[in-house]
């Protein structure tokens, strides 16, 4: 009964997470100033949330030691904000200049494009063709590589069998 109850905490917090996560990215305002100085920054700063969250995921995941649980848990809640930022930022890309981006004009075009690419999925419909877009989308494969590397070592980790070390006592000399 415990274990149901804990599965079930989790899936709530995780489903709850996702759904702050989609409200944020649907209604943060976006301006639609002349100086894109504030949306550099914006991305900057984001950036560098992404990365203390990582490195602190980091010391979480060492201080996890083999409950690999926490490990997947932790992996997971990373997607959610680097999906977040990288729709926003394409999102904010597309509409200072709409060149950047074929088929991008919502924001969920902006989303599915940042899942796609999560996925390494890349349909095609929706792609980027200005030089920003690209360096921007080629960052999110980084961290994406990242991210969903991280998660396939610890899932894997789990079914790893660790080998038991059986001791091998000499062979005691005859008698004789």
């Amino acid at each position: 009964m415990k274990g149901r109850f804990h599965l079930l905490k989790q899936v709530l917090q995780n489903a709850l997470t996702l759904g702050g996560a989609l409200l944020f990215y649907y209604f943060v305002p976006i301006g639609n100033e002349e100086h894109p100085i504030w949306r550099w920054a914006i991305f900057i700063i984001g950036l560098g949330v992404l990365i203390i969250l990582i490195v602190r995921q980091m010391a979480k995941q060492l201080a996890a030691g083999s409950n690999p649980g926490v490990r997947v848990r932790s992996l997971i809640a990373l997607l959610y904000p680097v999906v977040v930022l990288f729709a926003l930022t394409y999102y904010i890309i597309q509409t200072t200049d709409p060149a950047q981006f074929v088929d991008l004009a919502t924001r969920t075009d902006a989303l599915y494009y940042t899942v796609i690419t999560l996925g390494t999925v890349g349909y095609g419909d929706v792609h980027a063709v200005g030089q920003f877009a690209r360096v921007i989308t080629m960052i999110q494969v980084a961290f994406d590589l990242v991210v969903i590397g991280a998660l396939f070592a610890v899932a894997t980790s789990r079914f790893q069998a660790v080998p038991r070390r059986t001791r091998i006592r000499p062979e005691k000399p005859a008698p004789g």
